[in-house]
């Protein structure tokens, strides 16, 4: 959901920010210290998400690392370091997710959308929501309008999280940094991921569109 979402307000996206830069830069010296491996393979494109409203229950933060696939023919890989936000259960209204890919006849934009609609001005949602259990978005960058967190703990250790604790596969440390809170509400999301995964994801009112061009999220 590793979290547009807006235009960058530092000061509001402070408690997102800078644990996902902290746990960011925590990889990058546990890769150094030899105590990650590199996960599962991902492709060579990151793509955008962007929702008017999430809310989330059992919220976990953390980093790993994945491995780009560079090349298929050789099976050569390059290390990738995410955050990843992790959610027991989510809720989503105005989601977007749309990735650039070329073909021979140009660049085009595949795009989904799903989930009624979410007014930043009165706060209401309207329509069908997105419904999604144990979901985890492993992600580089992450934005946010509003950041809600209740009941929240930060510096927690990797193998000490609750909630939607890490997801299978990840190689993490037991003592790496990390954090949880018992829920997290979120309003004019936007990030940019290498990877979404769910047990169960249901995109109520969905719409899938191609257009040629650069015609993102965000």
């Amino acid at each position: 959901m590793s979290q547009t979402f807006g235009r960058t307000r530092w000061k509001r996206f402070a408690v997102v920010m800078v644990p996902t830069i902290a746990a960011t830069a925590a990889v990058g010296v546990s890769i150094a210290q030899g105590a990650l491996a590199a996960s599962f393979s991902v492709s060579g494109q990151q793509f955008k998400v962007s929702a008017g409203k999430l809310v989330g229950q059992g919220f976990t933060q953390y980093g790993t690392v994945l491995s780009h696939d560079t090349s298929q023919a050789t099976n050569s890989n390059t290390a990738v370091p995410v955050a990843v936000s992790g959610f027991s259960s989510a809720t989503i209204n105005q989601l977007c997710q749309s990735v650039d890919f070329p073909t021979p006849f140009g660049s085009y934009t595949l795009t989904i959308n799903a989930g009624g609609s979410y007014d930043p001005v009165t706060g209401k949602a309207t329509g069908p929501e997105v419904d999604a259990k144990s979901l985890y978005i492993d992600m580089t960058d992450l934005k946010a309008d509003t950041a809600t967190f209740n009941g929240i703990n930060i510096g927690v250790a990797t193998g000490a999280l609750g909630g939607a604790g890490t997801h299978n596969g990840d190689p993490t440390s037991a003592g790496a940094f990390a954090q949880e809170a018992d829920s997290a509400t979120l309003t004019g999301v936007q990030q940019t991921a290498w990877a979404t995964s769910a047990s169960t994801f249901s995109l109520n009112g969905l719409h899938m569109s191609l257009a040629s061009g650069s015609k993102g999220c965000f």
